[in-house]
């Protein structure tokens, strides 16, 4: 029953959509042809596997890890290889908006179209953000991608090796007739004690959601049907005849495989025990989240003037519990053509205003020189005009022949040194 509630998700999914074309399948790089390795290949056919068989992958985050699974001859799935991620940006939590360089989460879909065999990534396929629950709800963001090349902005970024392989079970799976394969991107492992040591978190409802259809596959080892309806995932639901899901509208009636909500019921009995203990038990901190559309819109900004080649913090701003915002000291600007341009205005700025700076330095040395002469020549000028003591009248005494002999004395050497001066300057 599992199976076929699957691969009626699988063929409701389909409509519309155009399958795999001979051009399409051969329009790939010489990287992109690659086969897989044989202890894979052996791995596969041990667990029952064929090569072409349908893929599924899925995310973990905080663990770093993607893993591949693959369809066995009985339908169900098994995972058949394990990745350490080599490089995923911005925090634990969902993208909310273009520039806030975090890496998605939630239920994707890749269709052949995605794939790029000719990336600047040495490969790369697009994951298929945004999608319906992401627009329904408002969220933005464009070409984030599965790649190589170990550098991400909002991306999953994997060694040039691995995103050989992994690129390969998308092409091996289209080649066998698979029209689209799904990506589970999740925050973290979604067990009962990591939801634990998150249940405070902002962004906690969001992750409760996902792990629905992350408790599906568990339960089934079958890709969920994924449909989006009032805004939120629903996971194998089967709209009643005649009605349809609207991301945006009312959920429609639907049903479910009684065997699976028995599943389902008693898969949440033990997790919800389990989950008891874990809030009492002590665990490791959480890991840094992102706090909301707010700081996703902090971050947006940041990237936004980056873009523009301004000097800006070198790692994004965080956006702190009471609200304020951290900053590294360290600044910077990307290099690329824009930052290139902006570091020459810059110069140019500055190179401006330190001569500025010389003139008006220039023009203040000058007048203060100029105060200083003009100061000096008062100062002599002064000096020159100052009146010529005269000696006082008094009573005749014995003193006084020798007072008047003295004066008339200094007045001769007065007149002698004006005569002397004025003969000096007219040329006598």
């Amino acid at each position: 029953m599992f199976v076929k509630l699957a691969r009626t998700g699988i063929l409701i999914a389909a409509l519309g959509v155009a399958g795999c074309n001979n051009s399409s399948m051969k329009d790939f790089a010489p990287e992109a042809n690659k086969p897989l390795p044989d202890k894979i290949l052996a791995d596969m056919r041990a667990k029952g596997m064929v090569r072409t068989s349908s893929v599924m992958a899925r995310i973990f985050k905080e663990e770093g890890k993607l893993e591949i699974w693959k369809a066995k001859t009985n339908g169900r799935y098994d995972m058949v290889a394990s990745y350490d991620i080599c490089k995923w940006s911005g925090k634990l939590g969902p993208k909310y908006t273009e520039g806030d360089r975090q890496a998605p989460e939630g239920f994707y879909t890749v269709r052949p179209a995605q794939m790029n065999p000719r990336s600047n990534y040495h490969l790369s396929f697009n994951i298929g953000y945004p999608n319906a629950y992401d627009r329904a709800n408002g969220r933005t963001g464009s070409n984030l991608m599965v790649h190589g090349a170990c550098s991400s902005s909002g991306c999953y970024s994997m060694t040039d090796a691995q995103i050989e392989q992994i690129y390969a079970f998308g092409r091996d799976a289209f080649q066998g007739g698979q029209t689209e394969f799904q990506i589970q991107a999740f925050p973290f492992r979604m067990t009962a004690a990591n939801m634990a040591r998150y249940r405070n978190d902002p962004n906690y409802d969001f992750w409760k959601m996902l792990k629905v259809g992350y408790d599906n596959f568990e339960i089934t080892k079958v890709p969920p049907k994924v449909d989006v309806c009032e805004k939120r995932y629903v996971f194998n639901q089967v709209a009643a005849d005649g009605q349809t899901f609207d991301p945006t509208g009312a959920c429609p009636a639907t049903t479910q495989p009684d065997s699976l909500k028995s599943a389902y019921n008693s898969y949440m009995s033990t997790y919800d025990a389990a989950f008891s203990g874990a809030v009492k038990a002590s665990v490791p901190a959480p890991k840094p989240t992102i706090a909301g559309i707010k700081e996703a819109s902090i971050v947006s900004d940041w990237s936004k003037r980056r873009a523009r080649g301004e000097r800006v913090p070198i790692d994004p701003p965080s956006l702190n519990n009471d609200g304020s915002v951290t900053e590294t000291a360290r600044m910077g600007r990307i290099d690329s053509p824009a930052g290139r341009k902006m570091a020459a205005l810059d110069a140019e700025k500055a190179a401006k205003q330190k001569a500025e700076e010389q003139r008006l330095a220039a023009i203040e040395a000058a007048k203060q020189a100029k105060e200083a002469a003009k100061a000096q020549a008062l100062a002599e000028k002064a000096a020159k005009e100052a009146p010529v003591a005269t000696a006082t009248i008094a009573a005749p005494s014995v003193a006084a022949p020798m007072a008047e002999t003295q004066a008339a004395s200094a007045d001769e050497s007065r007149v002698t040194k004006l005569k002397n001066k004025l003969l000096g300057m007219f040329g006598g």
